[in-house]
Formats: C-alpha cells, structure tokens, sequence
C-alpha cells in the first residue's frame, strides 16, 4: 500500500486545508506532500531490479459486474513518474509559500490535483487511470480561473476545453475496447495478453489514434498544442510548474502506457506519423518561442519542443528512444518547473512584468542575483549541457531516433540548435543585457528562503540524475522485460 498511500495523503491533505484555519493552509500542504514524495522516494529506493518488473502490487474488486478493479503497481518507468510528481508538489507548495488570498481554497485544489497525477502513474485498471486522469481536469480549470494572471479565464477555459476533448477521445477508445475484447475486465494486463489476441489490425488501425490522441492533447503534441503556452502563462506559479512538470507527461504516460500497449499493431501503422508530428512541434516550438518577448510565452512554447522530444522518442519504439523518452519527461518536469518558478514567482511577482526588454533594463543580475544565477542554470540544463538531465536524455532519443528514422534527425537536431538560440537570447535580453542601466535601479523586495530551497531541490535534481543517470535508468530498462511491452516490442518488430 506504499504507493496508495501517495495519493491518499494528498487527497487527505485537502480536506484537513479545508476543515482548518487559514493560517495553516500552506504547511499542512508542504506536510501532504512531503509524505507522498516519502512514500515515493521509499518505493523507488526499495525497487528490486532482480525481482519482477511490476512491484508493490495491490488488487481489491471495485465494481466486479464490469470488471472495473482497484489494481495499482509500478515498474521504473512509473516509480521515474512518481518521484517526479512528489519532487515538483514539495517544491511548488514551496513557491506557493506567498498565497494569502483564499490559501485554504488554493491548495486544497492543488493537492486533489497531485492525488490524481499519482493515481494515474501507478493504475494498472485502464478504468482507474481514466478516473484519476479526469480528476485532475477541473481543479487545474478554477486555480488558473481563481489565482491566475494574464488572460487567466481565457486560459483557464481554453485549457479544460482541450482537456475534455482529448478525454472525449480516450473515452471513446476505451469503451470500444471494453466491447470489443469481450474480456469484460479493465485489467490493462489482461486485455493486452498477446495469447488472447483480442484486437484486429482493422480495429486497432483507428482504435490507436483515436487513444494516443486523446492522450497526447496533453502531452502538448503539435498541432493541438495551443492550449499550453495560454494556459503556462495565465496560471500561477505553482499551478504553472505543475502542467509543465508533472501534468503533460501524464498524456505522454498514459499514450504509453495504455494505447501502446494495447495496440500495438496500430501503433506500427501510425509511427513514422506521429513521428513527423514530433519533429514538427520540435522545429515549431523553438522558432515561435525565438518569437517571443514575454519571458513565460518563451518558456511555455519550450515546452512544446521539449515535449516533441518525449514522442519521438516513444515513436523509435526502441530501448534507447523509449528510455531516452521516459528520462526526457523527467528531466522536463525538473527543468520546466525550475524555469516557471524562477519567471512566474521570483521575476514577475516582483517586478510585474515579463517582457524581456523592460526585465533587461532593470538590471536584474544586480537587483535579483539569485534569479539570475537560476535562471541561467537553468537555461543551460535545458540546453541540453551535460552534467544535467536534459543532455542525457535527448542524446539518447536522437540514438533511437537514428536507428528508427534516420531522416528525421536532421530536423530534430536544427530543432536543438534553435532551442539553444532563443534560450540564450531570452537569457541575455531578461538578464545580461548588452545595454545595462548606469543608474541605480529601484531595490526589489530580497528572494525568500522558500525560494531558495525550492530552487536548490531543483537544480540538485537535474544535476544528480545528469551526473548520475543510471539511477533512474536501470529500473526504466528493466521495466522493459515486462510482459506488456514485450507484446509491443514483438509485435512492431515484425
């Protein structure tokens, strides 16, 4: 019950926010989440890399008359997910430190939603991880709608829109599944069974768009992307840092987890598709963020590149691309908050404003030092400069991609270069103009120390797993040897 125990204590930290005074709003929260990121970090510490791919295994019936079952497990690649989701919950309750305006309200939302990330990244009923997945839907709608800044109903709305609609999708596959099988089970292992061959080529030729849709629609993929940079930057910070972090990696999850493996028959049918898809929003993303002059748009559209990455990797259905892919959401999640907590909390919630001219003439390396120092630690991370997770990652995924697609990594790579590009110029324009004002600049309000530390876990994050890769990979590579995507191996290899 290890890994039930994330989600419960998130769930149960939002109903003791709400039965208690105000005041103690943000700390029962750092609790709650400290206790799921425990629970995380211990379920991943005790993983044995002998034992079975799929461990801390619980199965309770749920509603036996469908077939529906409480079923929950996790291999490497859920455990990376897990302590993702528990790392950027801590450190965005900790940028969250200054929310007075209904607290109690703000991080009972904030909490349901952790509760239903961590749901779905151990879920092994597909009815299950469908439930955890649509609980997450509205919360993210009235933080944005509540606490959110520019455009913030507009980017609330756009948002639940595109999520809803992609759910649409996924609901529409996942009956026609549930029929079609004839299993009347959920059980993502039983329906996957390779014996039973339950779904035609026909069938899946539509049923795996349809599913891996739905699913990547969060995940960010062009070209139903447009929702993320309105949402990124009309939300606050730490609901920002939790959609770049941890919320479009449960799109490129459960794509993964679910449609994949379910269908891999269609998948084979669809790959070089979805792979143009990724190398398009790679390419896409870095130019429209080259574009930019609000520094959150610069990062938000980042995300759709950085992203792109994450499906073309899964798209090379290799060990390298699907590790690669897996250690890139990771790696994102880690890079992608460390950028919105420096941009929506340390930057904008003191200078109020985001556009990079008016931020280069405030002198920020001497008024904001410590913004400086992170901002560009974590421009470089997200560069791709080794020594942290992003360089790993995407090396391996362009290996798995030349074995996969040799043709598309021209593109890709020209993508990567202009990543670099408009990183480096929102990195000079915000923070090191060439231009810097002579005159004393006004005194910005000092970085709190849950600023600080919330920074600090970031950036030892992406450091320890660059440095020390193999910690997160050695139990992605052997969920490999599971039998779901041994089925998927196999059957794309023919």
């Amino acid at each position: 019950m290890i890994l039930a125990a994330t989600f419960l204590t998130a769930f149960a930290g939002a109903a003791l926010v709400l039965l208690l005074p105000d005041r103690l709003a943000r700390w029962i929260a750092l609790a709650a989440t400290l206790a799921g990121l425990g629970c995380a970090a211990r379920a991943f510490a005790t993983y044995d890399l002998a034992g079975a791919p799929f461990q801390n295994v619980s199965w309770f019936p749920w509603i036996p008359a469908l077939g529906i079952s409480f079923f929950t497990g996790a291999d490497g690649i859920s455990l990376a997910m897990l302590l993702l989701t528990g790392i950027i919950a801590v450190t965005g309750v900790l940028f969250s430190w200054n929310v007075t305006q209904r607290p109690r309200a703000f991080f009972a939302f904030y909490l349901v939603i952790i509760g239903g990330v961590y749901g779905v990244f151990q879920s092994l009923d597909i009815f299950l991880l469908f439930v955890f997945y649509e609980i997450v839907i509205i919360p993210k709608y009235f933080l944005i709608a509540g606490w959110g800044s520019t455009n913030r109903e507009y980017g609330a709305m756009k948002l639940t829109m595109y999520s809803v609609a992609g759910s649409a999708l996924v609901l529409i596959a996942l009956l026609a599944t549930y029929v079609v099988s004839g299993a009347q089970t959920f059980d993502l292992f039983a329906l996957a069974d390779p014996e039973a061959a339950r779904f035609t080529p026909s069938f899946q030729a539509w049923a795996f768009p349809v599913m891996f849709l739905g699913f990547a629609v969060l995940a960010g993929v062009w070209p139903l992307h447009t929702w993320a940079p309105t949402g990124h930057v009309a939300a606050p910070t730490a609901v920002s840092m939790l959609l770049a972090g941890v919320v479009m990696k449960l799109g490129s999850y459960s794509a993964l987890r679910v449609a994949m493996t379910l269908f891999p028959s269609g998948l084979d049918q669809w790959r070089l598709f979805f792979a143009v898809l990724a190398v398009a929003g790679i390419v896409l993303g870095a130019l429209v963020a080259l574009s930019q002059k609000d520094l959150k748009y610069v990062v938000g559209y980042s995300s759709i590149a950085h992203m792109g990455f994450v499906l073309l990797g899964l798209m090379a259905l290799n060990p390298a691309g699907l590790s690669g892919a897996v250690l890139q959401m990771f790696s994102h999640g880690i890079i992608g908050g460390l950028l919105f907590a420096v941009v929506g909390r340390i930057v904008y919630d003191r200078t109020h404003t985001r556009d990079m001219t008016e931020l280069g003439r405030l002198d920020l390396a001497k008024t904001l030092p410590f913004a400086a120092f992170a901002f560009t630690v974590a421009s470089v991370a997200s560069m791709g400069l080794p020594g942290f997770s992003g360089f790993i990652a995407e090396l391996t995924i362009l290996i798995g991609a030349w074995t996969a697609f040799p043709a598309l990594l021209v593109p890709a790579a020209i993508g990567a270069i202009i990543t670099a590009t408009f990183t480096v110029r929102a990195l000079q324009k915000s923070f090191f103009p060439p231009d810097r004002p002579r005159e004393p600049t006004e005194q910005l309000p000092p970085v709190t120390f849950p600023e600080r530390l919330g920074t600090c876990i970031l950036i030892g994050t992406t450091l320890v797993v660059g440095l020390f890769p193999m910690v997160l990979l050695r139990p992605i590579l052997r969920s490999f040897e599971s039998p779901l995507m041994h089925q998927l191996f196999r059957e794309v290899s023919r």
